[in-house]
């Protein structure tokens, strides 16, 4: 008690100071207010039980303290002693609580345990995207943690406070605290700063938990840390009030929830047996949901009471991403727009309008540079953009320095966009992120080899732009093109659709260089019909382009088993390089079409090659004649003719060897050609050599398709009868790798082997 006392002799003090300041100015301008004034200190002497009363004229004057100010009159304000009451003022959960249990976890050990003797206050953000369950673990870790809280938990909601206005009101809030301490309006200090010295010298001797929620700026928790050792603040708050840490504030950050969790809140809200009837349509809606609590508590909600919905249904209402936040919605009020508004709201205006164009990215990942080129802006303005919207929970970095929006987020940009942004400012953004990926997938293309045909020319464009692949430290130009692929198709797709035809057929022939390299089949097949569509459609009508894309399609349709489709577009593409009149690209034609032939009729594959060769020499094509030379020797050997073959692929490995830029790709192609025939010859021993070393030299070169069909060779020498199946399994596991990566339609066939080789022995 003796340390309440001096609590209470303290903050009397604190309020003392602030009535002589007041009455004294009161006095000073009205000099005749005297008599006002004794007649508000007898009113409130009459509404206050007084604690110590002097008298000035025989009239009591109230719980006064020696103090002399104008007027002669004696004074002094001692505030009520609190009430012993307990605070208890988180909020109750409506709804059971479940999973988290790893995050409740990680609270618990992050704050000092009852009776542990803690002589500090623990101050934990708990952070997270908009809507991830912030609060609603807070809520349930407050009460879960009463018994370490004896003087009681103080609840504060600063998205309240602060309403659409912005901001938050933190001497209201400490106001609020004070109140729940027992201090009566009467007595609270008009300033920020003595209200936060009472609420220390109230809270001092407490052992209490503060719960701030939807906190957005760090002065509104500093204000409300308690002076009281093994105390506690939990902040929820979508920024990460990084800030903080410099105050020793511990940052936890929230996840999304994985399909097993997110299940059980649906579980939970509208029945085991509604999940378990329609077990499809529940996952596909947590996965619409994004792992937010907050999408599946709405998305319950319209299945519990609209009654037309069942879950199936829901999912094809959802599925429609224009629409989506729409029908995540029971009202202007409980909507998951809503839940991102207030995050939006707090951001400026140029912040604003930079996250709306960020909404329009299709890319599912993307870095400060792609950011700058999408809204127009500088690297170094469009980072320092980038931090504000991650600091405030609407982006998160996914390491590498790139960045996402979580889908919904995504859609809420959108959303906003279309209501803010001028009509043409879609457009406008994947037109310069067309021409940014184009430029780059160019450099990219050429890093690899120079002197591949092109039919795109793309030098003005390249001489404005910066090659990054002639940095010191620049990735290999195909692990960069494999690292973007899934956003390069994402902006073809986009600039497609707003008929954007040139750049999207440029881009997909200078993009189909990784394909060449690393048999994505379905990815290269769609980038190509995407390029043929564009290139046929395009109003400066390149028949050059649209044969040039035609023949590549014919590859990844050809791998796919797609022959009849593969044969059209080459018949196309044949017609397109006629109109064109470029013998090069004839000679290009010529060769795509052997490669068909190679699968049907060997014969009319050596026909066709030969004419490939004979353009190509026209043409000054050194490479290209290589190159036909190589497919050349291979359909004579597939017609049966392996000791011609022979003589053909030496022309090609040679040519492909030498030279100011050796192709070693192609060259270890030849070489594996080479391979065949020798086994075609029965010269197995040399067969083997030839695959073993085409299969080193390409796996180096990181053409894995045709390491592949190297090992598989291998493998097909091991199964015969009487032949060493040392290494069988070891071929077959690793082709087997390399196209289940390719998405190749051998995949089975190649499990089966591999059975066969476990069974049979195999190594």
């Amino acid at each position: 008690m003796a340390a309440r006392d001096a609590d209470d002799e303290s903050a009397a003090a604190d309020v003392e100071t602030d009535w002589r300041r007041r009455l004294s100015q009161l006095l000073e301008e009205e000099p005749d207010a005297a008599q006002e004034l004794r007649q508000l200190l007898s009113d409130l002497a009459a509404a206050q039980a007084p604690v110590n009363a002097v008298t000035h004229g025989g009239v009591q004057y109230g719980a006064f303290q020696n103090s002399q100010i104008h007027g002669g009159i004696t004074y002094n304000v001692h505030p009520p002693v609190p009430s012993e009451a307990v605070p208890d003022e988180v909020p109750a959960l409506l709804t059971p609580f479940v999973n988290r249990v790893a995050e409740l976890a990680r609270l618990d050990g992050s704050v000092a345990p009852a009776g542990s003797g803690s002589d500090h206050v623990d101050v934990l953000v708990l952070g997270g995207t908009p809507g991830v369950g912030k609060t609603a673990t807070a809520t349930r870790w407050a009460h879960k943690s009463r018994d370490r809280f004896p003087d009681g938990q103080l609840y504060v909601d600063f998205a309240e406070l602060r309403g659409t206005r912005g901001g938050g009101d933190v001497s209201a809030a400490v106001g609020m605290c004070l109140r729940s301490l027992g201090v009566k309006d009467t007595y609270l200090p008009h300033s920020l700063a003595e209200r936060t010295r009472l609420f220390r010298t109230r809270s001092a001797g407490r052992r209490m938990l503060l719960v701030l929620d939807d906190v957005n700026e760090p002065a509104q928790v500093r204000a409300l840390v308690p002076q009281g050792s093994g105390s506690a603040v939990l902040i929820t708050s979508s920024a990460k009030l990084g800030e903080l840490t410099l105050d020793g504030a511990r940052l936890l950050s929230l996840s999304p929830l994985d399909t097993h969790s997110a299940l059980r809140i649906l579980a939970d809200r509208c029945g085991q047996e509604s999940v378990a009837a329609e077990p499809e349509a529940a996952e596909r809606l947590v996965e619409l949901c994004g792992g937010l609590p907050v999408a599946l508590h709405v998305v319950a909600s319209l299945l519990l009471t609209r009654r037309r919905l069942t879950m199936a249904r829901l999912v094809e209402e959802l599925s429609d991403e224009a629409s989506r936040l729409t029908v995540m919605s029971l009202g202007r009020e409980r909507s998951v727009s809503a839940v991102f508004d207030s995050a939006y709201r707090q951001l400026a205006s140029g912040e604003a309008h930079f996250y709306r164009l960020l909404g329009w990215l299709p890319c599912r990942t993307f870095d400060a540079g792609t950011a700058a080129v999408a809204t127009a802006t500088d690297t170094a303005t469009a980072q320092s953009l980038l931090d504000v919207l991650e600091e405030a929970g609407l982006l998160t970095l996914t390491g590498d320095d790139r960045y996402r929006f979580h889908d919904l987020l995504r859609l809420h940009a959108r959303e906003r966009a279309s209501a803010q942004e001028p009509v043409d400012a879609r457009r406008e953004v994947v037109q310069r992120l067309v021409t940014h990926y184009l430029a780059l997938a160019a450099f990219a293309d050429r890093r690899v080899r120079a002197d591949r045909l092109r039919i795109a020319e793309l030098d003005g464009l390249l001489e404005r732009a910066t090659d990054p692949f002639t940095a010191v430290d620049a990735p290999d130009p195909l692990d960069w093109l494999d690292a973007e692929r899934s956003n390069i198709l994402a902006v073809l797709r986009e600039a497609y659709q707003f008929g954007l035809h040139t750049e999207v057929w440029q881009l997909a022939e200078a993009f189909t260089v990784l394909f060449l390299h690393r048999r994505h089949l379905g990815d290269w097949k769609e980038s190509l019909e995407l390029g043929v569509a564009a290139a046929s459609a395009s109003e400066e009508l390149v028949p050059a382009a649209e044969a040039r894309l035609r023949a590549l399609l014919s590859r990844p349709l050809m791998d796919l088993a797609e022959l009849d489709s593969a044969r059209e577009q080459l018949e196309a593409a044949v017609a397109c390089a006629d109109a064109a009149g470029r013998t090069d690209l004839r000679a290009s034609v010529m060769e795509f079409s052997g490669r068909y032939w190679d699968r049907v009729d060997p014969s009319r594959a050596v026909e066709v090659y030969q004419r490939s060769l004979d353009l190509n020499r026209e043409a000054g094509q050194v490479r290209g004649a290589a190159i036909a030379w190589l497919f050349l020797g291979s359909a004579q050997d597939a017609a049966g003719n392996p000791g011609q073959a022979l003589e053909s692929l030496r022309h090609a490995q040679q040519a492909l060897s030498d030279g100011e830029e050796p192709d070693l790709r192609m060259a270890a192609r030849a070489v594996l050609a080479t391979g065949r025939a020798h086994d075609h010859l029965g010269q197995t021993e040399q067969a083997i050599d030839a695959f073993g070393e085409a299969a080193r030299v390409l796996k180096e070169e990181r053409a894995t398709h045709y390491e592949a069909e190297a090992l598989l060779a291998l493998a097909a020498i091991a199964e015969r009868p009487g032949e060493d199946r040392t290494h069988l399994r070891e071929y077959l596991t690793r082709a087997l790798l390399i196209h289940e990566d390719g998405g190749s339609p051998l995949v089975e066939e190649l499990r089966e082997r591999l059975r066969r080789a476990d069974e049979e022995g195999g190594a």
